[in-house]
């Protein structure tokens, strides 16, 4: 199998050779340049044709926003940030992949991160994991004045809670799919996209401003709200429990599952096990098999209607395949068609 081809992009020199040095010492990858600002770097990824991209945001030139713009507009490659560990550059990063960065990974101690060989591990791993997928053409973002779609509103009683699985190119698909939800949603939502954190936190705060409906960081012991879309917080498990008659969140650090805290089994399976009946699940774009075995669990004992992103628009295919592979999935669909997918659902006066 040929190396995976990269090209690093940082407006420092020393930077550069750090990030480069650690990639060209794995066998399975090689740098085939290196860009110094972002009107370098559009030429040189026109130029070799790499299979994934390296990219500090902030750059001369051309920031790094403006190049995420144009390369998933005019030649999509797979984009991985390198990211300042702070709050500031949480937010960054955020926004950067709501506009189609699939990945990032954060820098130990700031731009210049001398001890940058800490995440060596984890850039070698999200490198190798997007590095053989192509990027699908970037669907139109969402604007302020987006307008849900217009369906007939019959609401759907029996619905009693939204559950939503992502991991890599997860905030762009949120993003997307979130946005067409009505301003009057009658059913609280739960979010797992696998991220640290301070970034799950950065997404609730950006995807509340971005989107007509509330959205917040879920919070230990809260009672879950109609019409209220939860971020389930990064570096903890995600779990609902029953407080009376209505839903709250169990959040605590029990231990990762396959490496996942959040983790959208542990979710869904506490949704089964406390008997929430008429649930509809989303599984988007994401390594692995996240969702897979929670949706197994959870249609044993509940009415659900599961709805999975097709391969034609996902970045990564792997989670929506696992989820498919069950044989489970009651509808598979592009991500600009989920909304309506999920809007259908809450309007009919029954579920399947």
């Amino acid at each position: 199998m040929e190396p995976i081809r990269v090209l690093v992009v940082d407006d420092s020199v020393f930077m550069r050779k750090l990030i480069s040095d650690m990639i060209n010492e794995d066998p399975r990858m090689t740098v085939v340049s290196t860009a110094r600002d972002g009107e370098d770097a559009l030429e040189k990824i026109k130029m070799f044709l790499p299979d994934v991209v390296t990219l500090d945001i902030n750059l001369p030139k051309l920031n790094g926003f403006e190049v995420i713009k144009h390369v998933m507009r005019e030649q999509p490659v797979p984009i991985i940030l390198l990211s300042g560990l702070t709050a500031e550059g949480a937010d960054v990063t955020i926004e950067a992949m709501a506009l189609g960065a699939v990945d990032f990974v954060a820098k130990p101690s700031g731009e210049i991160s001398l001890d940058i060989h800490k995440v060596k591990e984890s850039l070698i791993e999200k490198i190798l994991n997007v590095g053989r997928y192509a990027v699908k053409r970037a669907i139109r973002l969402p604007d302020d004045q987006v307008t849900p779609p217009l369906v007939e509103r019959k609401k759907n009683t029996c619905l009693k809670l939204i559950c939503i699985g992502s991991s890599t190119g997860g905030p762009k698909a949120l993003r997307t799919v979130l946005a067409q939800f009505p301003r009057d949603l009658s059913i609280p939502v739960i979010v797992v996209q696998h991220m640290p954190p301070l970034f799950t936190h950065s997404l609730a705060q950006k995807l509340n401003e971005w989107l007509p409906v509330t959205v917040k960081e879920a919070i230990h012991g809260e009672l879950l709200q109609k019409g209220t879309i939860y971020i389930a917080p990064g570096g903890l498990q995600t779990r609902i429990q029953t407080v009376g008659r209505s839903l709250a969140f169990h959040i605590d650090d029990s231990p990762a599952v396959r490496g996942l805290r959040p983790c959208y089994n542990v979710l869904l399976e506490s949704v089964a096990e406390h008997q929430v009946d008429h649930v509809l699940t989303v599984t988007l774009t994401g390594m692995g098999v996240d969702g897979a075995d929670g949706l197994k669990t959870l249609k044993k004992v509940s009415h659900v209607y599961a709805i999975a992103e097709s391969e034609a628009t996902a970045t990564i295919f792997g989670m929506p395949r696992a989820a498919i592979q069950t044989g489970l999935v009651d509808e598979i669909v592009n991500l600009d068609e989920i909304s309506s997918a999920v809007i259908k659902q809450i309007n009919e006066e029954g579920m399947s």
